[in-house]
């Protein structure tokens, strides 16, 4: 049992002792159980919005005077000098000296005790462990209401509060702000696949009609061919009337047919196969439609067109046909 009358010699060694088990009473109070300090062990916590708890546990103060003696001399000679919470010396003597106010050896301890708490209160603050820290600061504070370096722990308890709530707001503006980043970048993207998919359409589309444009020219060679090879035969005294003497024929001016409107927004395409007449003078005199793909679609755009092409001068009338093609995409 821990003597409450302490000489001079004893209490420098009580102090030399205490000087020198700080650093492990220090990872003692680290390494707590987590139901015991349950804020210790969780950085940047917010202040509980209930009113904090009293400086000395009620189980403490509970104890009767000797019991209380017996647990402080524990507590000192196993460097619990002011954690755990609810079993440390300094709790004990609080309590203690509650029950003996007078006893002037309990004071000693209080004084003695007091410098390693306020160490331990900047350490617990500078850990950012606040809950740990406003305990430490109340068993100050009801050690001795006056003590100066109260204001000063008290101050840097709020101090690091708003700074630890102003990193967490500045960290929480950046996760938003990197998620629209994140979320823009991918529309963006899926913007531009979706522009190349259309143009690659497009393009595929235009090559079709190309190709088919491209067939039905062969086609309709051969099959001129066919009919010259056969015309000879078949009225040797008729004048020529095929399409071998489009070759004679020199375009001057062969303006693209209108595309009708709903054609357009339906994105329809076809061709117009049309059968006219080159005057002498060069001009459309007549114009007809021998086959419509689809049907009605494009007639009419179609011999408009033609009827507006223009020709070379030729010595005679010449009939021909040629192939009007409507695509959205050329």
């Amino acid at each position: 049992m821990l003597s409450m009358t302490i000489s001079p010699k004893s209490r420098l060694c009580a102090c030399l002792l205490l000087a020198a088990t700080l650093g492990a009473c220090s990872k003692q109070e680290e390494a707590a159980p987590a139901a015991a300090t349950p804020a210790a062990s969780t950085p940047a916590q917010a202040p509980a919005a209930a009113p904090p708890a009293p400086a000395v546990a009620a189980t403490v103060q509970a104890m009767g005077a000797d019991q209380l003696r017996e647990a402080a001399s524990q507590a000192l000679r196993e460097n619990r000098m002011y954690a755990p919470a609810g079993d440390n010396a300094m709790e004990y003597y609080l309590a203690l000296r509650d029950k003996l106010p007078d006893d002037a050896s309990v004071s000693s301890a209080l004084t003695d005790l007091m410098p390693y708490t306020v160490i331990a209160a900047e350490q617990a603050v500078s850990r950012e462990q606040f809950e740990e820290a406003q305990r430490l600061v109340a068993l100050i504070e009801k050690a001795d209401k006056s003590a100066p370096a109260l204001p000063r722990i008290k101050q840097s308890i709020a101090t690091s509060q708003q700074a630890v709530a102003q990193r967490s707001e500045a960290e929480a503006a950046k996760a938003k702000s990197d998620a629209e980043a994140r979320a823009q970048a991918q529309q963006q993207q899926a913007q531009q696949q979706a522009a190349e998919a259309e143009a690659a359409r497009r393009l595929a589309q235009q090559q079709e009609a190309a190709r088919q444009a491209a067939a039905r020219e062969a086609e309709q060679r051969e099959a001129a061919a066919r009919q010259a090879a056969a015309q000879p035969q078949a009225a040797p005294a008729a004048a020529p009337v095929t399409p071998p003497a489009q070759r004679s024929l020199r375009p001057i001016a062969m303006p693209a047919p209108r595309y009708p409107p709903d054609a357009l927004r339906a994105g329809t395409s076809g061709e117009v196969l049309v059968e006219f007449t080159v005057g002498t003078d060069g001009s459309v005199t007549e114009a007809r439609v021998l086959r419509a793909n689809p049907a009605r679609t494009f007639d009419r755009e179609a011999l408009n067109a033609v009827r507006r092409w223009r020709f070379e001068p030729v010595d005679a009338p010449v009939t021909t046909r040629r192939t009007v093609a409507f695509s959205p995409g050329g």
